[in-house]
C-alpha cells in the first residue's frame, strides 16, 4: 500500500476516526473528501482484507495479475518510502490479458481507486471460475438482480467506486481490434499505422514469410531511411525469445536498419532483457503500444480502417482528488 510518507503503524487502529486523525497529520493539504476517500482504502487494506481473499492487480502492460492474500497486515518502519505497509501474496497467475475478462468485470477492475472491493454481478465467483477455464471468460450468471444497493455494487468501504473512463475506452478499442483484425488482419492494421506515419510499405503474402511480415521505409518510393523490417504476432500469450532472434537475423538478410516486433500478448522477460542491447536496432509494441500508436495517427488512417473502428473524441474533467494517491 503505497501512500508516500505515511509512516504509521496501523495494526492497532481502533476506528476510522483515529485513522482520519493520522491522515490529517500526514496530509494536511489534502481536501476532506480526498482524505475520506483515502481512509476507505487504507481501512480496507489493514482491517477488512484477510488471508484467502483474492486480489486482482491491473498491470501497465494491459494485463491483470491474480493473487491470493496469505498474510495479515504488516508495517515495516525501516522500509524504503513508500513501502511501509504490506501483505504477503501468492501470485496465482500473472499477465492474464484484459480481453479475457467480460466487459462488466473490466468496468469493475477499471476503478480509479487504488483499493476497492469488487462485488458486482458475482464478480468473485466468476473470476475464481476463470482459473479452471484456462483464465478465459465463463460468461455472466447473475444470481440476484442488480440494484442500487451497496451489496450489488463495487465498493470502497461502502461507497460506490468510480471507474477509469479512459481505461474502459481502451478496452472497447482493444476488443474491436481483436474482432476486426484477427490473425493476419493485425498485420494490415500495423501496416496502416506505418503508412499514416509516412512510410511506404510492402506486406508479405499469407503463408511462409521468412520472418518478414512488413518492410517499410520513408519517402514516396520507400528508398529513404530508416529501412524497417516488421514482424507481427496476434497471439494472446507473451512472445518468446526465438522470435526476436529471428527478426534480428532477417534484418541483416534484407539490409534493414531497424526492426519492429509487434505482439498483441506482450513479451516474455527473456525478450525484455535484450532491450538495452538492441536499443538502437529494435522497437517492440505490445497491445498497449499498438493502441497508443493507432490513436496518434487515427485521423490520417485509411477510411476503411476508420470505418472498421469508428471513434469519437470526447473530453472529460480529470479527477484531481486522486492525483497524489499513487
Amino acid at each position: 500500500m503505497t501512500w508516500s510518507g505515511f509512516k504509521q503503524n496501523l495494526s492497532k487502529l481502533k476506528d476510522r476516526k483515529e485513522l482520519h486523525e493520522y491522515l490529517e497529520k500526514f496530509y494536511p493539504d489534502f481536501t476532506k473528501a480526498h482524505r475520506s476517500q483515502n481512509s476507505g482504502q487504507i481501512w480496507a487494506f489493514t482491517k477488512r482484507m484477510k488471508a484467502g481473499d483474492w486480489v486482482c492487480m491491473p498491470s501497465k502492460r494491459k494485463t491483470i495479475h491474480i493473487g491470493e492474500i496469505t498474510g495479515n497486515y504488516v508495517y515495516s518502519d525501516d522500509a524504503e518510502n513508500p513501502y511501509y505497509h504490506h501483505r504477503t501474496i501468492n501470485w496465482i497467475e500473472t499477465d492474464v490479458p484484459r480481453t479475457n475478462f467480460d466487459q462488466d468485470l473490466l468496468y469493475s477492475l477499471g476503478s480509479i481507486s487504488t483499493i476497492c472491493q469488487i462485488k458486482r454481478n458475482d464478480s468473485e465467483e466468476r473470476i475464481r471460475a476463470m482459473q479452471a477455464n484456462g483464465w478465459k471468460s465463463v460468461g455472466v450468471s447473475i444470481k440476484t438482480p442488480v440494484t442500487n444497493g451497496d451489496d450489488d455494487q463495487d465498493i470502497v468501504n461502502g461507497n460506490e467506486q468510480e471507474i477509469d473512463i479512459e481505461e474502459i475506452a481502451n478496452d472497447h478499442i482493444a476488443r474491436t481490434i481483436q474482432a476486426k483484425f484477427k490473425g493476419h488482419g493485425l498485420e494490415a492494421l500495423v501496416e496502416a499505422i506505418l503508412k499514416a506515419k509516412g512510410f511506404t510499405t510492402h506486406r508479405s503474402d499469407k503463408g511462409a514469410d521468412g520472418g518478414i511480415d512488413i518492410l517499410a521505409a520513408p519517402d514516396t518510393l520507400g528508398f529513404g531511411q530508416p529501412r524497417i523490417c516488421v514482424q507481427v504476432k496476434s497471439q494472446d500469450s507473451p512472445l518468446e525469445r526465438p522470435v526476436l532472434d529471428q527478426l534480428v537475423g532477417t534484418m541483416q538478410h534484407v539490409g534493414a536498419d531497424q526492426g519492429l516486433l509487434v505482439c498483441w500478448g506482450g513479451f516474455k522477460k527473456t525478450i525484455k532483457h535484450e532491450l538495452p542491447r538492441l536499443f538502437f536496432k529494435v522497437r517492440m509494441w505490445d497491445r498497449s503500444d499498438l493502441i497508443d500508436e493507432f490513436l496518434k495517427v487515427y485521423n490520417d488512417l485509411d477510411e476503411d480502417i476508420k470505418a472498421d473502428i469508428p471513434l469519437k473524441r470526447v473530453w472529460a474533467v480529470a479527477n484531481q482528488d486522486n492525483d497524489d494517491e499513487d
